[in-house]
């Protein structure tokens, strides 16, 4: 009876940790694409600043 409770201890506690380990994962995913979304928002505004700079120079250089 003590190696039945105790194997079924021991798979109870396996599964446990598996399922934290994959939100664990998820978590660290969910994370990693946010940081990858703001990271390309940044480097399209900071083109967008840089075009429009551009044509501010150039306005300023006919006028």
């Amino acid at each position: 009876m003590v190696r039945v409770a105790t194997y079924f201890a021991m798979t109870f506690g396996a599964f446990l940790f598996w399922q934290s380990l994959e939100k664990l994962h998820v978590w660290i995913a969910l994370h990693q694409d946010e940081k990858l979304e703001r990271l390309e928002k940044e480097r399209e505004i900071k083109r967008l600043r840089e075009e429009l700079l551009a044509e501010a120079k150039e306005r300023d250089s006919l006028a």
